[in-house]
């Protein structure tokens, strides 16, 4: 399946090499993990069907891709109107062939389609960050709630406009706004269709930070990014999968923990942590020598001349 051929996206990669080191592919990406961008900039990066569409489809290509170990989902850098993750679902666009807006059945034939795009891009295997840079209305909010860390910025705007519009938030906006925020809080959001910023988006609990807009906003995707690049990824996939439907019901969560640390422990970087944690090596900061030319003790290994040694993670 081609790695370049989408429409309404733009896809960053890191670089790929072989068994044997040898450089296959090229990437742009400063740490191990891919970049996809919604790049629809004269429409706010509006959803059509295809628009989500690729989406899952680039999402299938990076979770058997070994250098992909996290993605960042973002709105284009680019933007031509305003910044914007995405303003909602593209009004104009038509329907799936075959499906008529005045049947009935056919709307919630439609509806299905559209659950089963923002299902398989909710149950990515890997790790799955939303950077909010601008508004994130509509179908864009709904896409941002099925990622699982959210990072905006101090202008975005966050919300479920639809009911202005006379529908509501069908694309699972509802369900997975009262998981993320509580009851009271989306039905606010649902009901009045007013956008929260930034801060209160982390206040409410449905991001983790928020930056000022512009360069370090930027800095801290790519810190976060390039964490879950080198981290644990077998130990990433168990927590992901344990928080985000475990926790539908208590005792599957449980169950989902007991059998996930099975399989962690199988992992690479499950022996790799452990074994780095046990292994010492020699202070950089002092070289080894406990103390410094000025006769002063090294305050990161505390004179002891070693320290324990940083985990040095493989991914799949």
């Amino acid at each position: 399946m081609s790695e370049n051929v989408f429409e309404h996206l733009k896809i960053e990669w890191p670089t790929r090499v072989d068994e044997q080191g040898n450089v296959i592919r090229e990437g742009t990406i400063d740490g191990n993990y891919a970049v996809i961008s919604m790049n629809r900039p004269d429409r706010l990066n509006a959803l059509t069907e295809q628009t989500v569409s690729e989406i899952s489809r680039a999402l299938r290509i990076m979770e058997t891709d070994a250098s992909v170990r996290a993605v960042v989902l973002r709105g284009t850098k680019d933007f031509t109107k305003k910044p914007a993750f995405s303003a909602g679902a593209d009004l104009a666009a038509a329907f799936s062939p075959g499906l008529k807006p005045n049947v009935t059945w056919h709307m919630s034939l439609a509806m299905r389609i559209r659950h089963r795009e923002y299902d398989e891009i909710e149950q990515f295997s890997k790790p799955l960050i939303a950077a909010v840079d601008g508004f994130a209305l509509g179908g864009g909010c709904e896409l941002v709630l099925c990622c699982d860390i959210v990072i905006v910025s101090d202008r975005s705007k966050i919300g479920l406009p639809e009911v202005n519009r006379g529908i509501f938030p069908a694309n699972g906006g509802i369900t997975r706004m009262a998981a993320r925020v509580g009851v009271n809080r989306a039905l606010r959001m649902a009901m009045f269709g007013e956008p929260i910023d930034g801060q209160t988006a982390v206040d409410w609990g449905l991001a983790s930070w928020v930056a000022p807009a512009g360069e370090e906003f930027e800095k801290l995707v790519h810190e976060k990014a390039k964490w879950f690049g080198e981290a644990a990824t077998t130990a990433l996939f168990v927590i992901k999968k344990c928080v985000k439907f475990g926790t539908r019901y208590e005792q599957l969560g449980l169950m989902m923990e007991q059998l996930g640390f099975g399989v962690n422990s199988g992992a690479s970087d499950s022996k790799e942590g452990i074994m780095a944690f046990n292994r010492k090596v020699k202070c950089p900061k002092c070289g080894g020598k406990g103390k410094f030319e000025d006769g002063t003790k090294c305050d990161m290994c505390g004179g002891r001349r070693k320290i324990k040694d940083t985990p040095h993670y493989i991914g799949m």
